[in-house]
């Protein structure tokens, strides 16, 4: 555990989703089969604490999300969530949307690679979660589906309107979020929100082998490199060339790069350690 984790403890067991590590990779999995795996209020708040605890646990170097059964997320529960939320007052209604956003930006934040194993449908925050991974892959049945405004919201919504035109771009940002039409795999990959598109039955394989290629590999630079690309979304160039050569000059004293190169120079793979 990072010793500089203070007093709380680390969650041992999660109510609201399966959670497993083993050998460095860690697999978070919706399990509400029977409804897509809709979100619930307690799911929510479980997976953005889940999310920030990652860092502090010491023994993951790859979050992998995926779901049960038919589906990857469906979204907000429409009784457990969108029923409740009618009965609620604004200051409540604000508590949970930020809530929601808090799962987004934990999962930007976190210095861990992430994986979407995206097994069927990805809509409303289901595809919001999806697209705040660092990797979406896909089975060729998996749909995306930003609904928001299919129910008389702001296509807006978790951070959606940041990260997908980044993604996509303006246009095609704005035609998914504002119509909130599926999107089949294929156009996704053509589009370049699914990293790569697979068969049904590779998905687990596919994505076991790159959490695997991740947890095994320099996960000091890769945690760097995906800290870096989030932080100069919105710097300018001078700022990011600095911010860029002071990250390199660090990680050129870490234990890695010196195992680099004296793996080249005794013509061997180097042994990563993450240091």
């Amino acid at each position: 555990m990072s010793p500089f984790r203070a007093t709380p403890p680390l969650t041992k067991s999660w109510d609201h989703f399966e959670f497993t590590v083993d050998d460095g990779v860690a697999t978070l999995t919706f399990n509400r089969p029977e409804k897509l795996n809709a979100l619930t209020f307690d799911v929510y708040a479980d997976l953005r604490d889940l999310v920030a605890e990652l860092p502090h646990r010491g023994d993951v170097k790859v979050l992998v999300i995926t779901g049960q059964g038919r589906g990857f997320c469906s979204g907000g529960d429409v009784e457990e969530i969108i029923g409740e939320l009618q009965k609620m007052e604004t200051a409540e209604l604000l508590e949970f949307t930020r809530m929601t956003g808090a799962v987004v930006k934990a999962l930007r934040e976190t210095p861990i690679p992430v994986i979407a194993a995206i097994n069927g449908v990805a809509a409303g925050a289901g595809s919001v979660i999806a697209l705040a991974s660092d990797f979406r892959i896909l089975a060729k049945s998996a749909k995306f589906a930003f609904l928001f405004t299919k129910v008389g919201l702001a296509g807006a919504d978790m951070g959606s309107a940041y990260l997908l035109p980044r993604l996509v771009g303006l246009g095609r940002a704005t035609e998914l979020l504002m119509l909130g039409d599926k999107l089949e795999s294929a156009r996704a990959e053509t589009i370049g929100l699914a990293s790569s598109v697979v068969e049904d039955d590779a998905l687990a394989s596919t994505a076991a082998a790159l959490a695997r290629r991740l947890a095994d590999g320099p996960a000091l630079a890769y945690s760097t490199t995906k800290v870096l690309l989030t932080r100069e979304l919105d710097m300018d160039l001078g700022s990011s060339i600095e911010l860029e050569a002071m990250t390199q000059a660090l990680l050129m004293t870490a234990h890695d790069h010196k195992e680099f190169y004296a793996a080249w120079s005794a013509g061997r793979s180097p042994q990563w350690t993450g240091r």
